[in-house]
This record gives C-alpha cells, sequence and structure tokens, in this order.
C-alpha cells in the first residue's frame, strides 16, 4: 500500500482499532475474573473478544493486500502481525492512538524524556494487566500452582515487569510460562527505555551546568 493509500485507511482505523482493542481487554477481563456470571455474559464477552480479534486481522489483512509487497509486508511488519496472532498485546494500540491524535491536534508535546517515561508506563500498565489475566487463566486450578488468585497474577506480573523475580509465586504451565518470557523481554525493553532517557535528561542537566558561566549559578557572588 503506498502512502497515498495508507494514510487514510489507517487514519480512519485508529478510532475503530482503539475501541476494539479496549474492548478486547475489557471483554477477556469480564470472562476470566466472572467466575459467577451467568453462562450467557460469559458467552457475549467471548463475541466481543472474537468479533475484536476479526477487527484486528481484517486491518492487518486490507494493509497486506494493498500493500502489494506479498511476505515482504509481513517482514517489515513483523510486530502487527506478531499483534494479529496475539491479541493480547493489541492494548498497545492505544498508546499509539495517543501519541496520534496529541500530533493531529498540535497539542503541545511533552520533552522526549517525558513522552518516553508516559508511554513506558502506559505500555507497563496494560501489558501488565494482560499478562496478569492470561496467566491467571491458564494457572488457576493447576496442580502446584503458586498464582491461585488474581492478586497473586497482579503480583507475579509487577515483579516480572521490573525483572526483580522474586521466585515467591511463579508459573507452572507451559503456556503460562510463554507469557512470563514475553513480560520479561517487555519489561527489560521498557526499563532500557526508562532508563536511557533518564541517563540522558540527567547528562543535558549537567552538560547546561557545566557550560553556565560561574556566575549564574544561584547563590554565586
Amino acid at each position: 500500500m503506498d502512502e497515498r493509500r495508507r494514510t487514510p485507511w489507517e487514519h480512519r482505523m485508529e478510532t475503530p482499532l482503539t475501541l476494539a482493542a479496549l474492548l478486547f481487554l475489557a471483554s477477556y477481563a469480564v470472562r476470566v475474573l466472572g467466575h459467577g456470571l451467568p453462562d450467557a455474559v460469559r458467552d457475549a464477552c467471548l463475541a466481543v473478544t472474537s468479533a475484536a480479534w476479526a477487527v484486528f486481522a481484517l486491518d492487518f489483512a486490507v494493509r497486506w493486500r494493498h500493500s502489494g509487497k506479498g511476505l515482504s509486508f509481513v517482514r517489515h511488519h513483523w510486530l502487527d502481525a506478531v499483534v494479529t496472532v496475539l491479541p493480547l498485546l493489541r492494548p498497545l494500540q492505544v498508546v499509539r492512538t495517543y501519541d496520534a491524535v496529541r500530533r493531529r491536534h498540535a497539542q503541545p508535546r511533552l520533552s522526549l524524556h517525558a513522552r518516553v517515561a508516559t508511554y513506558a508506563g502506559m505500555s507497563a500498565t496494560l501489558l501488565g494487566f494482560a499478562a496478569a489475566l492470561a496467566v491467571y487463566q491458564v494457572e488457576r486450578g493447576q496442580p502446584h500452582a503458586t498464582i491461585r488468585t488474581f492478586g497473586d497474577s497482579m503480583w507475579w506480573a509487577c515483579s516480572t515487569l521490573a525483572t526483580v523475580g522474586y521466585g515467591d509465586v511463579v508459573p507452572v504451565t507451559l503456556l503460562g510460562r510463554l507469557v512470563a518470557v514475553a513480560l520479561m523481554g517487555c519489561g527489560v525493553a521498557l526499563l532500557g527505555a526508562i532508563t536511557g532517557a533518564f541517563s540522558s535528561w540527567m547528562f543535558q542537566v549537567f552538560r547546561r551546568d557545566d557550560e553556565r558561566p560561574p556566575g549564574d549559578f544561584p547563590g554565586a557572588s
């Protein structure tokens, strides 16, 4: 898809994809946490989750078809392909849309360091919550499971994202461990981004202080 055709499509799909991402996460959360809900409600949540997934797949298929690039499109958009297959990552669409809306409306942009911290925080919150839901769903009721409540799962997600890994609660199923590996990678990447931004900010502060004439410092005579 060339830029002239891709941009209008992506602009039109920003709001539907964001709504689909939020609906996907909300319906999935209700289905996982709503143990005592009637079967009709849980089935409705499953239908909403499936419909949101279909929207993600349709968006990717349309962009792939109109690109005219065949498999090279998938290679250049591998992250979109992964998100389509693993829609629990789709809530990150909210972060992308938030940035796009700010740019479109020419709103005052935060500094680079503030943007990194803000987007990393939003991403960590969304990813941590989604991962906690997924691990809780597959771990609860398993023999020798240490993650028995959603509180346990949230604690595990926080310690995993922070790359602390206390080891008091750990997944015992294969799927749970795969989610853990993915969350570890995300945690390392997010912490690296925040650390790099903070280091850059400190470097700029110290450089400005070094370049400031001695008489400009507060309290200098």
